[in-house]
């Protein structure tokens, strides 16, 4: 995977506001460009994520059907949590995977990263592939506020679910599925 482009940073000309919520805060300022263009700009600040991409010995795909709130349904996705301060990547989502699906992975390749939003936010998700699976004795206690069903599809059940727009999906989950895919050569 190649590394992301070099940061060239704005110069903050001015705070003017900041608002916290759990993990991440919002704010607005007045900042510079590298470009010369000075503006009003919100930036919602992001500790980062970390996502795997599980996959079974049978080639069977471990996916969650999770409930947002944000959108207020329930959409496909890959196992994924946010960093806790400091935390390395691959250890925040050994965690995720465990708590949120009930299984363990033995083989961890990185698959990128990506940047969801990078108009408004600073958000960078860490993709991993998942496999040499084994499902754990007990599942560890997740976050109190997740409504999770775990699935299992195969490759063409996840491909049809994407092409169909039957079932919502996020970027992240279709971004780190092809990233898989181009891994794994399927």
């Amino acid at each position: 995977m190649s590394p992301l482009s070099p940061i060239e940073p704005s110069k903050v000309l001015e705070k003017i506001k900041s608002v916290n919520a759990k993990k991440i805060s919002f704010e607005v300022k007045k900042l510079a460009l590298p470009v010369g263009v000075e503006g009003t700009f919100g930036i919602i600040h992001h500790p980062g994520a970390a996502l795997a991409v599980p996959i079974k010995e049978d080639g069977k795909i471990i996916i969650l059907r999770q409930y947002r709130f944000a959108v207020s349904r329930r959409i496909l996705e890959f196992p994924a949590g946010t960093l806790e301060k400091s935390e390395d990547p691959l250890t925040s989502i050994k965690r995720e995977l465990q708590e949120e699906t009930g299984f363990k992975a033995n083989q961890w390749d990185p698959l990128g990263v990506m940047l969801p939003c990078p108009g408004y936010s600073d958000e960078i998700i860490h993709l991993f592939l998942a496999r040499g699976i084994e499902t754990l004795s007990t599942k560890p206690e997740g976050d109190e506020d997740e409504d999770i069903e775990v699935l299992e599809m195969s490759k063409n059940e996840l491909d049809d679910a994407i092409a169909s727009g039957d079932e919502a999906l996020d970027g992240k989950s279709i971004t780190a599925w092809h990233q898989a895919c181009q891994f794994l050569n399927l």
